[in-house]
């Protein structure tokens, strides 16, 4: 098994832990992206470690902490009772302002670094997920020390750079724990299906003169990113996500926008995503794309979510320690090195587990 924590027990964390029941119930390996990662089905997570800081989620049952509000997925399976009590943690940026109302914090204490770390490692957690809130940098920073300081691998969801910044990578290596990140895409979301119209463009001779992409949508992730100042690594990660498929991406990143642009409460969490791209083809003359793309938002993350633990667990077990660039490509939008296209990034992947001899089902021909 793959024993898993979680930072934010938000929305992401209800469709996660969910998902691992549905799949576990079924049999069924519909809409995942990989039945198996060498030895690891997605029936072989098991979320064992939860930290929040809010006081509707803090002291309670896991099972029971997911439907919580101002989470707003559904009940979509009928969850056993886990045995895991929601931990008090430490609240830094991770509650903007004017969040408090939907994150009200618990008033227990809160715990120390040392404390966090030797919950972990009792708790005998081998990957430790960030689930926080958009802008949340110190709180972000903090858990993943933590985990290092535990031995812990640590997979950063969010656009705070953590796995592309090499003092991260390096930390980690020192402490025998894998670092994947940052920022996850999602697997029909509206940064990879942007990139790849995108990629089109430039590989069929054409140029992108101008591009954006608005995202709204009625959760509260949403809401959160009200805040401009919270934004910030969010737009650069997202907007140089799309502009690594083109030549010179620094350059493209002046004609390309990305971020979310609206928080519309009656969505919940269904995102809604405008993809414009303003192109220069054959002879000069202009093609224009403009898409709508409708997502459940916190689907699109966990599908990810699901194939990233068990990653994680594969190399660790491997003994590939640090943020290995060619492990966090295919997942995330700010990954330690930029990648032109999707495709070339997965095909890395999979003949880098080749080498370990680490088998993939399925794999897609590229």
């Amino acid at each position: 098994m793959i024993r898993v924590g979680i930072v934010g027990v938000g929305n992401i964390a209800s469709m996660f832990i969910q998902s691992i029941h549905h799949y576990r119930a079924t049999g069924s390996n519909k809409g995942l992206i990989h039945h198996r990662i060498g030895r690891y089905g997605v029936r072989d997570i098991d979320v064992v470690y939860a930290i929040d800081v809010s006081k509707y989620k803090v002291g309670k049952e896991l099972r029971e902490a997911i439907f919580q509000p101002p989470n707003q997925v559904p009940k979509l399976v009928d969850l056993p009772p886990t045995g895991i009590t929601v931990r008090m943690g430490k609240v830094l940026d991770g509650v903007a302002e004017h969040m408090v109302d939907d994150f009200p914090p618990s008033h227990l204490p809160e715990p120390s670094m040392e404390e966090l770390a030797r919950d972990l490692r009792d708790s005998g957690v081998d990957v430790l997920v960030n689930l926080l809130p958009v802008g949340s940098s110190k709180a972000t920073r903090f858990y993943a020390e933590v985990a290092a300081m535990a031995g812990v691998s640590f997979i950063n969801c969010i656009p705070e750079f953590i796995a592309s910044e090499d003092r991260y990578s390096k930390l980690f290596e020192e402490r025998r724990a894998t670092l994947l990140g940052d920022d996850i895409k999602g697997q029909l979301g509206a940064t990879i299906v942007h990139r790849a119209l995108a990629r089109l463009v430039s590989m069929r001779g054409g140029e992108v003169i101008e591009s954006y992409q608005l995202n709204v949508g009625g959760n509260t992730d949403f809401k959160n990113m009200l805040e401009q100042s919270r934004l910030h690594s969010k737009k650069l990660s997202k907007s140089l996500a799309v502009a690594s498929t083109q030549p010179d991406p620094y350059d493209a990143l002046n004609k390309v926008f990305a971020g979310p642009n609206g928080f519309i409460p009656f969505l919940g969490n269904t995102k809604v995503s405008y993809i414009y791209i303003k192109a220069s083809g054959f002879m000069g003359l202009p093609v224009t794309l403009d898409v709508k793309l409708t997502v459940d938002d916190k689907a699109m993350a966990s599908a990810i979510l699901v194939d990233a633990v068990r990653l994680a667990k594969v190399l660790n077990d491997l003994g590939i320690y640090g943020a290995p660039p060619w492990a966090s490509a295919p997942y995330f939008k700010h990954p330690p090195n930029l990648v032109k296209s999707d495709e070339e990034a997965l095909e890395e992947l999979y003949l880098r587990l080749e080498e370990y001899r680490v088998e993939v089902d399925p794999k897609y021909v590229i």
